[in-house]
């Protein structure tokens, strides 16, 4: 009698969960056809500012990229060695470095990013290699031989700038045919 009771509570159970799962399931089903996306109609006038501003930004973006021009400095020669202090705050500025071959270098990074990927500066075609802690100023020495730019970059590859190295022979020529065009005019 009472194995009887088991399995007529168990089957009464389990058609009470079965007609629970049928009854949920066709409750959703009436619901999804009852709650359809319906349009509504926006002003023409939201409709020409949200596209202008799309524009606006897609167009600021390709400028930023294909237009923008990077900072360029010259290195200042102090006891006979070429210094230049480089900012480091979501990339390096200046980003592009002049300076004259055969000539020792000093570049200053002052790292103001708390970003991990601007904790290191490499500059592979010198084999050099240079943490960057918060805020200080940390130099990195050595000697360009031959002319040509040189990449330098983050630890990440994702931050990058150049050491143009020109010849001092040409930077002569250079500075003194613009002097002489200075003087004929």
């Amino acid at each position: 009698m009472k194995s009887n009771q088991v399995i007529l509570t168990s089957l009464l159970s389990l058609g009470l969960i079965l007609g629970n799962v049928q009854l949920s399931q066709a409750q959703m089903d009436m619901t999804q056809s009852d709650h359809q996306f319906s349009r509504i109609e926006q002003p023409l006038s939201l409709k020409l500012l949200v596209t202008l501003g799309g524009l606006g930004l897609i167009g600021a973006e390709v400028w930023w990229f294909l237009f923008s021009k990077s900072q360029s400095k010259q290195a200042t020669t102090y006891q006979g060695i070429q210094e230049v202090e480089i900012t480091v705050d979501g990339g390096y500025s200046p980003d592009r470095i002049r300076v004259n071959a055969g000539q020792p270098v000093r570049l200053n990074f002052l790292r103001k990013d708390p970003s991990s990927c601007l904790e290191k500066v490499i500059l592979p075609d010198f084999h050099k290699a240079l943490d960057l802690p918060m805020n200080q100023v940390s130099s990195l020495e050595f000697t360009p031989n031959q002319a040509g730019d040189y990449t330098f970059h983050c630890g990440m590859n994702m931050f990058r700038g150049v050491l143009e190295v020109q010849d001092t022979n040409s930077q002569e020529n250079h500075n003194s045919q613009k002097s002489e065009s200075v003087a004929s005019v």
